[in-house]
């Protein structure tokens, strides 16, 4: 396990994110046995014009202005910095170069605040942790002087539009110059490997202590809809989800019920499963409430969309249904392949009908429990060790 270190980890998600996120579990688990600097995406200065009624940004731009201590103790061993740095918005940039010069003035500042905070505590020897930042993220190494640089590709984020324009070339370059470079599915390092030979798949966690199989009662909306359920929980999002799947099996299978769980994006608000009487939208639910849910499924899915961002995705969703031993069908890609012996794979809406109805028929007391057995080698723990792991092979 690593110990004894002091660690710095930067990357695009805020500790105060409303989702759940690898990198502030990862942060967690590595804070049992080391000291973590966990550190805030600096704030630019057009979301601090356009979003400035938000109470997040308002308390960074009270940090910003001293009103507010910009370095927080979150846990023992842990902490959370607040970059007083303001950064301009530059991703519109058409010309490469140009941005380059500019991401790393912006950079500088960002890591200047880091140096401050990181003295502060009287860090040592530091590693850093990049879970992709590829932007500000480029240059940390040699503005931090880093003992040991890692960079984390949790999504094949150079397929969205905002970082594809830039990100194609940084990504490579951090890649490249990074110690080592660690990922959560075999898709991705794949991905990197050709860039850098110290690439490694080190798996995912899973909140396991959350996603229990307990006595809970059904929650009041899904407890009031009769029938099979069939389920899904996360972000309703045409980017991840395949729509026109879930209308297919919805209209084939009028008795059951499709019961989506989470916020829902503008496709999945405009789309024909609002029309269906069998679609449950159930909206956004709190952390803690998910198991409960998830607990009343007949059928957990994972109706995903198969495209250059999601191909090489781990949805850690699955390990949550796993976890609660619940019988479960997902998209068939090239990372799925690691749960094919506890989860039923296909690809068409016929395939998920056929799956479904066969995961009802074989769901027995042994199969739950091995697929809880099986979800529970996926902590945060053996993540980091398998990060470790990582480590140990460039000695």
């Amino acid at each position: 396990m690593i110990k004894d270190r002091d660690i710095i980890v930067v990357g695009i998600q805020a500790w105060d994110i409303e989702i759940g996120s690898n990198c502030k579990n990862i942060a967690l688990e590595l804070s049992k046995n080391n000291r973590v600097l966990y550190v805030n995406p600096p704030m630019t200065r057009a979301v601090m014009q356009s979003q400035s009624d938000k109470e997040t940004i308002q308390k960074r731009i009270r940090i910003k202005n001293g009103e507010e201590d910009s370095l927080v103790e979150i846990g023992p061993n842990l902490w959370n910095l607040y970059p007083k740095t303001i950064i301009e918005s530059i991703n519109w940039l058409p010309v490469h170069l140009l941005f380059k010069i500019l991401n790393k003035r912006n950079a500088i500042g960002y890591a200047n605040d880091i140096k401050v905070a990181s003295a502060s505590l009287d860090f040592k020897n530091v590693m850093i942790f990049n879970d992709s930042s590829m932007f500000l993220g480029a240059y940390l190494k040699e503005l931090l002087n880093a003992e040991l640089y890692i960079y984390y590709i949790r999504d094949n984020l150079i397929t969205q539009d905002y970082f594809k324009k830039h990100g194609v070339k940084l990504e490579e370059k951090t890649i490249k110059s990074a110690d080592l470079v660690v990922s959560n599915s075999t898709y991705l390092r794949d991905y990197a490997k050709p860039f850098n030979s110290n690439s490694y798949y080190v798996g995912q966690g899973c909140d396991l202590e959350l996603f229990k199989p307990n006595e809970v009662a059904a929650p009041a909306d899904l407890a009031k809809i009769k029938g099979v359920k069939i389920g899904y929980i996360g972000f309703l999002t045409e980017m991840r989800l395949n729509i026109h799947l879930l209308v297919e099996i919805a209209k084939t299978k009028t008795d059951w019920q499709i019961i989506l769980v989470g916020p829902e994006d503008n496709a999945f608000k405009d789309s024909d499963l609002h029309q269906l009487s069998n679609v449950h939208f159930l909206g956004n639910k709190k952390g803690d409430e998910l198991p409960a849910y998830i607990k009343y499924f007949d059928i957990c899915m994972n109706p995903q969309e198969v495209n250059a961002l999601t191909i090489g995705n781990y949805p850690r969703k699955i390990d949550e249904y796993l976890a609660m031993g619940k019988p479960t069908v997902a998209t068939q890609t090239p990372t799925m392949e690691i749960f094919k012996d506890y989860v039923y794979l296909g690809e068409t809406a016929t395939d998920y009908i056929q799956l479904i109805e066969q995961a009802l028929k074989e769901n027995s007391p042994e199969k739950q429990q091995e697929r809880i057995v099986f979800a529970q080698g996926h902590t945060w723990e053996n993540n980091v060790k398998q990060i470790d792991k990582a480590i140990q092979q460039l000695n």
